[in-house]
């Protein structure tokens, strides 16, 4: 089991204690870090190792090139492994069918769950071989798998309590706004006039309507609302001043 983690003190022990029962815990610890995660996570048997932050996929590559075990499943601090998906997770290393498992995922973000819009089941290729697995370093987050191997299904959803808050929200998107804009500047992708009003427009029309945001009531609208605002205009409107910085 490996999680990346940088001040989380107030999840880091519930993230672990679902994962109790792997035969490695191991945390890559962000060098920024200011609080105790490391204390608290050593605490309850993890082996913790620092690393300078270079970009989400470098941090887990760097798990994968630490791991002590043949498989390793990737777990957030803000994600909980319930012990059927514990039980399946156990079976599949056993059987050694595929070099990596996709997990369904359900999200709860202020407190409600999001079965729509794109939020279930939300697969995430999180149990890998490792020495079949890398991190693709042209994604450094919403980080993609490179996988030598075939690929296969869970059925038992992990447990991700993504925003306790709207402010939770806010905070990160603006981080991974940065990262996103930079991903599609460095792909040449320029954007049009228009683009400025017809992607977030796109955005929310395909969350809301085309996956049902509309299903999980006004929690669902806000936060079609909110992902149109800021992956479909405020990338566009930093894919743009990247361009003009670049003359």
């Amino acid at each position: 089991m490996a999680v990346l983690a940088r001040d989380n003190a107030d999840q880091i022990a519930d993230c672990l204690q679902s994962a109790i029962w792997a035969d490695e815990l191991l945390v890559v610890l962000d060098d920024r870090s200011s609080d105790a995660t490391g204390e608290i996570a050593r605490g309850l048997g993890a082996r913790v190792v620092e690393r300078a932050f270079d970009s989400f996929a470098g941090q887990r590559d760097y798990a994968l090139s630490v791991t002590r075990t043949e498989w390793v499943f990737f777990l957030d601090s803000d994600e909980r492994v319930p012990p059927p998906l514990a039980d399946a997770i156990r079976a599949r290393v056993k059987e050694a069918t595929c070099a990596g498992w996709w997990v369904p995922r359900r999200n709860y973000m202020w407190g409600h769950e999001i079965r729509h819009g794109g939020w279930w089941p939300d697969y995430q290729l999180r149990l890998l071989r490792v020495a079949a697995a890398k991190y693709d370093p042209e994604r450094p987050v919403h980080e993609v798998v490179l996988l030598d191997g075939p690929e296969g299904h869970l059925e038992d959803p992990l447990i991700h309590y993504n925003y306790a808050t709207l402010g939770d929200f806010v905070r990160k998107q603006r981080q991974y706004v940065a990262y996103e804009a930079r991903i599609l500047y460095g792909q040449g992708v320029r954007p049009k006039p228009w683009t400025y009003l017809s992607q977030p427009l796109r955005e929310f029309r395909r969350r809301y309507v085309t996956l049902k945001g509309y299903k999980d009531g006004f929690q669902g609208l806000l936060l079609c609302l909110l992902v149109a605002y800021y992956y479909g205009f405020r990338v566009t409107v930093e894919l743009g001043r990247l361009w003009r910085q670049a003359g």
